[in-house]
């Protein structure tokens, strides 16, 4: 017995030692690799260091000799616009400022004055990495992509109206022209795009212009995490609104008024005065850890008239998703761009549009600090819905009273669940009380809270507003930012959610105790599960919307306070529930139908208990 005690502890220690000694192996390996990786790295580095200055030189202007080759020869009757140097030009209005380049004669880039990115204090910037552009016949058996062509651009001018207009020419060694036209307005986020064609038979096949636009969208807000989720594409086709955020790609089967890359508070729309005859649209999130958003790709048919001459009307917005400014455009929809409430939670779009957003602007107009205006529209809500309210609570007093009746009929029945709940209804029925009558605020808070949810989300006015320790209601506030992240919660405190979340356990613990007590252990402890979970999902959201849940709970429990203790009288109610009882009753026929049913039940399982029995 003893041999085979030390044998046993002989394989123990001989095992732990190949545990060690593999282990130790291991390590030494994958050090030696790091190590081997070290100097290959630094090998590279060096040799890329002693390579000769003239050797790169030379290796730079044998590719820019090859490409520059390469446009030429696709330039055609184009040559002259193949090669050239980029040139600027800039317009400015009250609003924004809008640079553009002769190389494609596009918008280079739109500086917003009126907002600042929350990545680093400067003026918005749109439209920095965005390119759109045509493919022309430049000659019999050659096209070429207007974006590398260099066009002549013209001085600005200042029309009567206060609007500038600027055009960019590109001539042909055959007579043939082609002129952007840009025309900003004062006071407009929009701009007039027009393009016009001389010899447009020959740089057309067949009338077919085909529009390449690529965007390219980078953070603005405060985490790009969220950002991405709340960026999307949306078009209106056949003069009706849709977009697409869950899917990469959209073909195009009706006309397309516009095309639209959103992010959570600005957008970059293509608009087409004429329609675009077809296409599709690729977009893609970004999933890395840089500050990229997505990017899309846009490629859009027009026919036109196959003449000599055409002018193609378009227009491109550049600026906020304010839904009072994009209501005022000229393209029918535009205003649906800015998210109130979509798909599944499309009925919330008419309480947004019709209700809390004209409370909201209309206590915006004389208090500034958007967080009272928050706490004035919690106000506002919870008055319209005091008198549903009010019936949940006096349901719920009915119920207190008849507790030590519902306890007397456990007793009774024990384990008899079926007997127990005929009981039940037959005494809420006598007493005249609605048992599910305690649910009306929770239903209630569904349709708001989604449509706070859409409205706080995609309201621009809340940017940048500050309250109390909040920095930005229109993000999630944050006091405190953890060494880690926690798979669904995050890395940073929000005191916001903890005061909703608190207030919300709060409203549980009294509720249940104003409620007979359960058997079952979920239906028990469902009301403390639900608030521990507000505290994942609120943690990442704005915190106007947390900030108005800490509102509606506080106000809540100072209602139910009032109510059960100064306003409803339980003595009153007890006494209206005797009376209550010595009317003659007449069922209704869901009721006849409820009773029939559990009897069958009952029967059935007194007889199943029978059968056992037996």
């Amino acid at each position: 017995m003893k041999t085979d005690k030390n044998t046993v502890v002989g394989f123990v220690l001989l095992g732990l030692l190949f545990f060690l000694y593999f282990w130790y192996s291991n390590k030494q390996q994958n050090e030696l690799q790091v190590f081997k990786q070290k100097q290959e790295d630094s090998i590279k580095r060096v040799n890329a260091a002693n390579i000769k200055p003239a050797d790169t030189i030379a290796a730079r202007v044998d590719s820019l000799r090859r490409d520059s080759a390469t446009r030429i020869s696709a330039a055609g009757d184009f040559t002259s616009a193949a090669i050239g140097t980029e040139q600027l030009v800039t317009l400015e209005n009250s609003l924004m400022k809008v640079t553009f380049t002769n190389k494609g004669a596009q918008v280079r880039s739109v500086e917003l004055k009126n907002y600042k990115s929350a990545v680093d204090g400067k003026h918005v910037i749109l439209s920095e990495h965005n390119q759109l552009g045509y493919n022309i016949n430049t000659s019999a058996n050659q096209s070429a992509p207007t974006s590398n062509l260099f066009f002549a651009a013209s001085a600005p001018t200042t029309n009567p109206d206060k609007s500038q207009t600027l055009s960019f020419l590109l001539t042909a060694a055959n007579g043939e022209t082609i002129i952007h036209q840009y025309v900003l307005k004062a006071d407009a986020y929009m701009i007039d795009w027009n393009v016009s064609m001389t010899g447009a038979d020959k740089l057309l096949t067949q009338g077919m212009l085909n529009i390449n636009w690529r965007a390219e969208t980078y953070q603005l807000e405060k985490t790009a995490i969220y950002e991405r989720q709340m960026s999307n594409i949306c078009f209106s086709e056949g003069n009706e609104f849709d977009y697409i955020s869950a899917k990469n790609e959209r073909k195009f089967e009706k006309p397309i008024q516009w095309v639209s890359v959103v992010q959570q508070f600005f957008n970059t729309t293509l608009v087409s005065k004429n329609s675009f005859s077809g296409g599709q649209v690729n977009w893609m999130r970004k999933t890395d850890s840089s500050n990229g958003l997505a990017t899309a790709d846009a490629a859009l048919q027009m026919k036109l008239p196959v003449s000599a001459s055409v002018t193609v009307p378009f227009q491109l917005y550049f600026g906020p998703s304010d839904f009072n400014i994009l209501k005022k455009q000229t393209p029918a929809d535009m205003d649906k761009i800015v998210n109130l409430g979509r798909d599944m939670y499309s009925f919330v779009r008419p309480i947004n549009k019709y209700i809390i957003m004209n409370v909201f602007d209309f206590f915006a107009g004389f208090v500034k600090n958007f967080g009272w205006v928050v706490l004035l529209l919690t106000l506002f809500i919870r008055l319209v819905t005091a008198p549903l309210t009010y019936s949940s609570y006096l349901s719920g007093a009915k119920m207190k009273v008849l507790r030590p009746e519902l306890d007397t009929l456990k007793k009774k029945f024990g384990t008899d669940q079926q007997g127990f709940a005929m009981e039940q209804m037959k005494l809420f029925r006598e007493a005249g009380v609605n048992p599910l009558g305690g649910c009306i605020p929770a239903l209630l808070q569904i349709p708001i809270f989604f449509a706070l949810y859409s409205f706080f989300n995609s309201n621009i006015g809340l940017r940048g507003q500050e309250f109390l320790w909040s920095h930005d209601l229109s993000s999630y506030d944050s006091i405190a930012h953890l060494p880690f992240s926690l798979p669904g919660y995050g890395d940073h405190v929000s005191l916001f959610t903890i005061t909703a979340v608190l207030t919300s356990f709060l409203i549980s613990i009294y509720n249940m105790s104003m409620t007979p007590t359960q058997d079952n252990p979920a239906l028990k402890y469902m009301p403390y599960i639900f608030p521990f979970m507000l505290l994942f999902i609120f943690n990442k959201l704005p915190s106007a919307l947390t900030w108005y849940y800490t509102v509606s709970n506080i106000i809540t429990l100072g209602l139910q306070f009032v109510i059960q203790n100064y306003i409803i009288n339980h003595d009153k109610i007890l006494a209206k529930i005797d009376e209550k009882r010595k009317t003659p009753k007449t069922k209704s026929k869901w009721q006849e139908k409820y009773d029939q049913m559990m009897d069958s039940q009952k029967k059935l399982q007194n007889l199943k208990d029978k059968t056992n029995k037996k």
